[in-house]
């Protein structure tokens, strides 16, 4: 695929790269956050049934897994620009679907395609694809670039999620607005212009599918075994997330306290806003101790917090004590995303980021079923002390499994870096001038 190359002389292509993908991370993220409030309201004003909404969101987290397994295979085959593209082309599509029918079965297929999410920060096949294009960026940046990318997602999501309450809002003074519904054709025109972006990306961001000879190269070689031994772990993160997603706890909050909806939607925007911070946050304290050391040591006291909130005597220590746990809890997404492009050799990071993204998106619906199950059952905040332990050992066995595990260019791990200080973010960050 050809691209313009319009950037200032001397401005390397993969700096201008990078602010591209940023720029079409926030205009996703709006849109994802925009969508996520307005979706389910509109499809039950449709007359879907809640089994029928439910299956729609079902669907939306099987695409993301199932495409996600398809950018892993063929990513670097077809291209990633190419495909990034094609993917921002079906995402308009299925917004478009979602604004002008409620046929169940066309809502299914729409969501299938991986493109749509309730998450302003996840969407599979997209999310993996940048993650491995931001992989390009100097090892020396690299963190940083990831911060801004995860900081960028909240506060735009924040901010979409906010704006979706504008079309109720205006209704009070223009009776004639149209239904929620039509408001979702926001959706294919951000995915607009996420695509035209998109082409304005450079040959850098892509990989290399080709081997000596034309042979095409396994898209995961020498670093398998530890990608592997990364997804499971993953997994078993994102499964004890999903005991406690938002939608839980907007209902637990108002179950045990009696929150109201405005009250919630102020502590979620609060979050948003902590995440965002504690991402660029997390590049500078990697930058002195490492990428694994902050994935382990931010995420633990976050998930001791979570195990706390149930036992708060009232609603301010509840809250208190949920917003000190997303001040921590994203540190380690960007520093995350880093170590797996840092951990792979360049040829492998879009399989390496597609494998790791879906072992996080397959386990994730079976999280607010077990919840479910530990409310009824067991006690209601059951599912804040089984999601913290989950979260704990999980830390434990990261660090456990990974702390002599060097980087990909040969980097000492955490046990074999001395003091801790501006040179660790050299040897834990990597240098491998790809």
């Amino acid at each position: 695929m050809a691209a313009v190359d319009r950037r200032p002389e001397g401005e390397p292509a993969v700096e201008r790269d990078l602010r591209i993908i940023l720029v079409v991370q926030g205009v996703r993220a709006f849109a994802y956050g925009f969508g996520s409030v307005l979706l389910g309201v509109t499809l039950a004003a449709g007359g879907l049934s809640s089994a029928e909404v439910g299956a729609v969101f079902t669907a939306m987290l099987a695409g993301m897994a199932l495409t996600s397994i398809g950018v892993g295979l063929w990513g670097d085959r077809i291209g990633r620009r190419r495909l990034y593209v094609v993917s921002f082309a079906v995402m308009a599509a299925a917004g478009a679907t979602f604004a002008f029918t409620r046929w169940l079965p066309a809502l299914i297929l729409a969501s299938l395609s991986g493109t749509l999410s309730t998450d302003p920060n996840e969407s599979g096949p997209i999310t993996s694809l940048e993650q491995t294009m931001i992989g390009q960026a100097p090892a020396t940046s690299r963190i940083r670039v990831f911060g801004r990318y995860n900081a960028v997602a909240y506060l735009t999501g924040a901010v979409g999620s906010l704006a979706a309450g504008g079309p109720q809002a205006f209704r009070r003074v223009l009776p004639s607005l149209p239904a929620d519904q039509r408001f979702l054709l926001a959706l294919p025109v951000l995915a607009a212009t996420c695509l035209v972006l998109a082409l304005r990306l450079s040959p850098a961001v892509e990989g290399e599918p080709g081997a000596p000879g034309g042979r095409l190269r396994l898209p995961l070689a020498r670093s398998r075994r530890n990608v592997f031994r990364l997804a499971s772990l993953f997994a078993m993160d994102a499964f004890g997330g999903g005991f406690v997603v938002q939608a839980f706890l907007v209902f637990w909050f108002h179950r045990r306290f009696g929150a109201s909806l405005e009250l919630m939607g102020l502590v979620f925007f609060g979050a948003g806003l902590l995440q965002a911070g504690s991402s660029l946050i997390a590049a500078r304290v990697a930058g002195r101790v490492g990428l694994l050391n902050v994935m382990v040591f931010t995420h633990l006291p976050s998930n001791l917090l979570l195990a706390a909130v149930p036992f708060a005597p009232n609603l301010p220590g509840a809250i208190a004590l949920l917003l000190a746990r997303f001040a921590l809890s994203q540190m380690d997404v960007p520093t995350r995303q880093a170590y797996v492009v840092a951990m792979v050799d360049p040829s492998e990071r879009t399989a390496a980021a597609a494998t790791t993204n879906l072992a996080r998106y397959a386990v994730r619906p079976v999280g607010p079923v077990a919840a479910g199950a530990l409310m009824q059952n067991v006690a209601l905040g059951a599912p804040f002390v089984v999601a913290g332990a989950i979260k704990v050992a999980y830390d434990g066995l990261l660090y456990w499994t990974f702390r002599r595990v060097p980087l990909q260019d040969g980097s000492p791990p955490p046990e074999g870096s001395k003091g801790i200080g501006p040179g660790a973010a050299d040897r834990t960050a990597g240098h491998d001038h790809s």
